[in-house]
């Protein structure tokens, strides 16, 4: 794994985009955890409650040569809602949150790039909402919710929320998958 990059992004329950960005080309490891909040090494259960500052994000590892940055970036906006405030389906709160958090300033603006690509084009109708911050702090989630749509597809959340999804970003982006 040399010459790979990080991407960490926010875009509601971790659950809903893990198993989408795992089944990209270029994608070395995809783990969930917590960003940019103020108690350190929190757990779920903390960050559950709105109150460590944290957004559920994945952190991405990836090869730049083979899938890039401006990639994961466009690939982000088209499966989660952008437009809503702290909010994906019926998952609210700040721990919710749009967000994309880069590493460096070569990330943040070709974040900014994309998501100002994005905002004129007609793929949604209300403003994006998606903060674009230097990632402060990130911490990996528990175990158990690493890869959790493909370990438990049969859960009640994962048929009915993340399946569909899944799905769906499947078909579009069939020509990048692994």
């Amino acid at each position: 794994m040399t010459n790979v990059q990080h991407a960490t992004f926010g875009a509601g329950c971790f659950w809903c985009v893990d198993a989408v960005f795992r089944d990209l080309k270029g994608i070395e490891k995809v783990e969930a955890g917590y960003a940019n909040g103020h108690k350190l090494n929190p757990t779920y259960k903390e960050v559950c409650t709105g109150r460590t500052g944290h957004a559920e994000v994945l952190q991405i590892t990836f090869d730049p040569k083979v899938i890039s940055y401006a990639e994961l970036v466009d690939i982000l906006f088209h499966v989660h809602d952008p437009t809503t405030l702290n909010r994906q389906g019926n998952d609210r709160g700040t721990q919710y949150r749009s967000g994309i958090y880069y590493h460096n300033e070569e990330q943040r603006k070709i974040a900014e790039e994309v998501k100002q690509r994005i905002e004129k084009s007609d793929l949604w109708a209300n403003p994006i909402v998606t903060e674009i911050k230097v990632l402060d702090n990130y911490f990996g989630a528990e175990e158990y919710h690493q890869n959790y749509y493909n370990l438990n597809p049969n859960e009640g959340y994962c048929s009915a929320v993340v399946g569909p999804k899944v799905r769906k970003f499947r078909e579009k982006y069939k020509a990048i998958l692994k």
